[in-house]
């Protein structure tokens, strides 16, 4: 199984993709002497990338990387690549979720999440995935699971409920992640073997 060094430092993050995952490739966690990567990309992929590059380099092992971006639509596609800083750099999950209920107070709320989850080999190669999940944010925060903007994204295909009121093996089946890891994890069984 190819050993595979784990990009992200949002330790909730790191257990949905060791969750997701986890049985395809050997996993370990980003070495904690290892300072974050700065987001300095304007797209997904080119975040992905930056962070996947200097674990890799780090290491000298591939390095699995990740970015995901909620795109609303009254607001142009933001936060977009801002969505971890969308009130602010050092903002919190809950002044996040805030800024956005109250961004879009009078507005239409249909939205969705992409995740770009990137394996980088130590040669240079990479495989990207991509996963969607359209959806629409609630007026007011609901449900105690998850993080981010769980509390506030209803999945088109949810019955209504928030991630944060769904199971994780619902939400795993549904979200955005969970479609770009598994999408990866399939790309992954293509490779030729040699």
């Amino acid at each position: 199984m190819l050993r595979v060094v784990c990009a992200s430092a949002n330790p909730h993050k790191v257990a949905e993709i060791f969750e997701l995952i986890g049985g395809t490739l050997d996993l370990v966690a980003r070495p904690t002497d290892l300072i974050e990567t700065k987001e300095t990309e304007l797209t997904l992929v080119g975040n992905a990338r930056l962070k996947a590059v200097a674990v890799c380099q780090a290491t000298g092992l591939p390095a699995l990387a990740d970015d995901t971006g909620l795109e609303v639509d009254a607001l142009n596609g933001a936060p977009g690549v801002l969505t971890a800083r969308f009130a602010g750099v050092n903002a919190t999950d809950a002044e996040n979720r805030s800024k956005l209920l109250d961004e879009l107070k009078d507005k239409p709320r249909s939205a969705r999440f992409r995740t770009i989850a990137l394996l980088l080999f130590a040669d240079g190669r990479e495989i990207v995935a991509q996963g969607v999940c359209e959806g629409s944010i609630a007026t007011s925060q609901r449900g105690e699971r998850g993080f981010g903007y769980d509390a506030v994204f209803i999945p088109s295909l949810g019955n209504g409920r928030t991630f944060a009121e769904m199971s994780i093996e619902e939400k795993h089946l549904l979200s955005h992640r969970g479609l770009a890891f598994r999408s990866l994890a399939k790309s992954l069984k293509e490779l030729p073997t040699s």
